[in-house]
C-alpha cells in the first residue's frame, strides 16, 4: 500500500507539499497540486481520514446519531442533514442508539474520535449530565428531538405535547368522547410527553380517561396491531383512536379491519408523524405533521455555525405541530 513518501517521491515534492494538497491547503500551487494528485491517482493512495482529522481537527465530516437507521423517520432526518452537508462540501459518518443508553454512548465516542467538531444526536436513553458533559466536549454538538435547558443553545426539539393534546381535541370537537390512545413501550421523553398531551385534552373537555384506555407496545405496526387488539378486546363503547406514529396506526387499521370494523364509519384514527406510510394506508390517515426534514435541516446549520464560532440565531428551536387531515376521521 502507498504511503505518503511514495507519493512526494513520485511527484517530487516534499512530504509538507503533500500534506497541503491532501487537506486543500491554500498554500499549494497549482503545479504542485497536480502533480500530487497524479502521483496519487498512480500509486492508489487513499488519505488517512483518522490522521488527517488529527491535524486539522476537523475530517469534514458531521457525524449523525439516531436511534435506528431502518426506520423511515430517521431515514428522512439524514437525507435532509445530507442535503445542507454536501451544499459545504462536508460527508456524514452515521451511528446507531436503538434507543439504548450503552449503545448511544459507544455511538457518540466513535463520533467524536472520527468527526471531533460536528455532531448532530438524536439520543433518547442518556441522562441529561451525560448529554451535557459530551456538548462540553464537541463544540459543535447538537441536539435534535430532545431539549436540555442547560443546553438550550444547541437543541432543536418539537412540541409532543402539544401534537397529540391537538390530534385528540380534534376527535373531541368531532363528536367524540370514547377516545383511546396507542403508546410507545419506550421509556423516552416522547412517549410520556404524547401520552400527557392526550390526557390534557381528555381533562380539558372534562372526558374520562379509564386505564384500559390506553395500551403500550412497540412502536412499529405490529406493535399498533398487537395494542389495537388489546383495547378492543376490553372495550365496547370507543369510537377513536390516537397513535404514538403513523406505523402504529397502520397496524391499528389492519386489526380494525380484521375485526371487520370500518373506518371511518365505525372508528376514527389520528396517526403522528406525518410519514410516507400515512398517504398510502388506507383510508389516508390524518395524522400530526412532525416537520424532521426542516428540524435537521436547521440542526445542521447550527452544527457548521458552532464549529466556525460564527452567530446563528434560528426563528424557533422548539417546532410546533401541525394537524394534517385526510380520511381517517368522521364527526359523529
Amino acid at each position: 500500500m502507498a504511503t505518503i513518501k511514495d507519493v512526494a517521491r513520485e511527484a517530487g515534492v516534499s512530504i509538507a507539499t503533500v500534506s497541503r494538497v491532501v487537506n486543500n491547503s491554500p498554500k499549494a500551487g497549482k503545479a504542485s497540486i497536480k502533480a500530487v494528485r497524479t502521483a496519487m491517482k498512480k500509486l492508489g493512495y487513499r488519505p488517512n481520514v483518522n490522521a488527517r482529522a488529527l491535524v486539522s481537527k476537523n475530517s469534514n465530516t458531521i457525524g449523525v446519531l439516531v436511534s435506528d437507521i431502518s426506520d423511515p423517520f430517521f431515514g428522512a432526518l439524514i437525507k435532509s442533514v445530507d442535503q445542507v452537508a454536501r451544499e459545504h462540501n462536508k460527508h456524514l459518518l452515521i451511528g446507531n442508539g436503538y434507543h439504548d443508553a450503552d449503545s448511544e454512548r459507544e455511538a457518540i465516542e466513535l463520533l467524536i474520535n472520527s468527526c471531533r467538531e460536528s455532531l448532530i444526536i438524536h439520543a433518547k436513553a442518556l441522562s441529561a449530565e451525560e448529554l451535557i458533559g459530551f456538548a462540553k466536549e464537541v463544540p459543535g454538538l447538537v441536539l435534535i428531538n430532545r431539549y436540555i435547558p442547560e443546553i438550550a443553545d444547541r437543541c432543536i426539539a418539537f412540541d409532543n405535547f402539544k401534537g397529540t393534546y391537538m390530534a385528540t381535541e380534534f376527535l373531541i370537537n368531532s363528536g367524540h368522547q370514547h377516545i383511546v390512545y396507542i403508546n410507545s413501550n419506550h421509556k423516552i421523553d416522547d412517549a410520556s410527553e404524547r401520552q400527557a398531551g392526550y390526557l390534557q385534552a381528555l381533562k380539558d373537555y372534562k372526558l374520562d380517561c379509564p386505564a384500559h384506555y390506553i395500551a403500550a407496545a412497540d412502536s412499529n405496526d405490529q406493535g399498533g396491531k398487537s395494542a389495537m387488539i388489546e383495547l378492543l378486546s376490553k372495550n365496547t363503547d370507543i369510537s377513536a383512536v390516537v397513535t404514538y406514529n403513523d406505523f402504529m396506526a397502520a397496524g391499528a387499521l389492519s386489526a380494525l379491519e380484521e375485526s371487520n370494523i370500518s373506518v371511518p364509519a365505525q372508528m376514527s384514527i389520528v396517526g403522528f408523524d406525518n410519514g410516507l406510510i400515512s398517504r398510502y394506508v388506507y383510508p389516508k390517515l390524518t395524522t400530526i405533521n412532525y416537520p424532521i426534514e426542516m428540524m435537521a435541516k436547521q440542526a445542521t446549520e447550527l452544527t457548521l455555525k458552532l464549529t466556525k464560532k460564527e452567530p446563528y440565531t434560528p426563528d424557533t428551536s422548539i417546532f410546533s405541530p401541525t394537524l394534517v387531515k385526510r380520511l381517517s376521521v368522521q364527526s359523529i
